[in-house]
């Protein structure tokens, strides 16, 4: 791709992620080329559908919570890898409205441009999920396919407005049903919150 081309595609990525993120998913494509101020026929030139231009958008920052996965595997404890990595991406998933949504129907649609990357996403949650149970620090009764969904319902908690106050407190609780104390094995420990002090 020439310089040039390549410059007025991340023009208009850009101007689509902030469009997305104040008027949601549904944004209209016209809207979005007269904010880059092109026509709508150079925007579909580089993106011919609504859902190509958001995986673009979208998978770049995908791989970037995948890398986090990984990179907190090795960097951090157990617990504190499952829960930093967990809230990192219900934070990006409330910044685009609508996504959550997006990321629901595309994890099941192998036909979606979004498939492999919320697939990636997942295995890297998965990954972390399982290290934490297996340290006994996390109940052994979810998997990745739970955990997902816990994003995307604590992001969509974040997306409500009359809701949005209380999402900060309701991912603590939900982190905490997810954690168990270290050590407790699963008879004792499986599903009982983390105590705090």
């Amino acid at each position: 791709m020439r310089a040039d081309a390549r410059k007025n595609r991340d023009h208009l990525l850009a101007v689509a992620g902030t469009a997305i993120a104040e008027q949601g998913v549904d944004v209209s494509l016209r809207d979005i080329a007269r904010r880059a101020d092109v026509g709508l026929a150079t925007l579909l030139r580089h993106f011919p559908t609504r859902e190509a231009l958001l995986e673009v958008l979208l998978r770049t920052r995908f791989d970037e919570l995948t890398a986090k996965a990984a990179e907190l595997e090795t960097s951090s404890s157990p617990e504190d890898a499952l829960v930093s990595w967990l809230r990192d991406c219900v934070a990006w998933a409330t910044e685009y409205r609508g996504v959550t949504v997006l990321m629901a129907a595309a994890i099941g649609d192998t036909e979606s441009a979004l498939h492999a990357s919320c697939v990636t996403l997942r295995a890297g949650g998965a990954r972390l999920l399982t290290r934490a149970q297996a340290a006994g620090m996390a109940r052994s009764d979810i998997d990745g396919a739970d955990l997902f969904a816990l994003v995307a319902a604590l992001a969509w908690l974040g997306d409500q407005p009359p809701l949005a106050p209380r999402a900060d407190h309701l991912f603590d609780v939900v982190a905490s049903a997810i954690l168990t104390s270290a050590g407790s094995g699963d008879a004792e420990g499986e599903g009982r919150p983390r105590s705090r002090s």
